[in-house]
């Protein structure tokens, strides 16, 4: 059993005691992750490159970076069980596709989408 599996087991163990599946439609939990996503933004709001850089040196705020990623994983999780994707495999698919839209020889070192990579 993979890791994304164990973890996705003892989520929905989790969910399933406090019967919040009901409350957990694709559309609410997709929602749900984006505001997990903005809160995680928001810990970056009004800084400079360099103080978001330092972000993980302090205990405190290293350990809300922790909370907030973890968060946006658990949500993802659950989208992606609800939705029946297995992360893992679409993971690495998209890392191919990537691969092939990004080739090392025209992607190196640039940050031009795709399309305009020549």
């Amino acid at each position: 059993m993979s890791d994304f599996q164990t973890l996705t087991a003892t989520l929905l163990k989790f969910r399933d005691e406090r019967d919040w599946q009901q409350f957990h439609s694709l559309r609410n939990l997709i929602t749900s992750l984006n505001l997990e996503a903005a809160e995680l933004l928001e810990l970056t709001q009004w800084k400079s490159d360099a103080e978001v850089a330092a972000l993980p040196e302090d205990p405190a705020t290293r350990e809300a970076l922790g909370d907030e990623c973890a968060d946006i994983l658990l949500y993802l999780l659950l989208i992606a069980d609800t939705a029946g994707i297995d992360l893992a495999e679409a993971a690495r698919d998209k890392l191919r596709k990537n691969a092939q839209k990004y080739p090392v020889e025209k992607a190196r070192g640039s940050r031009a989408k795709y399309t305009e990579l020549g």
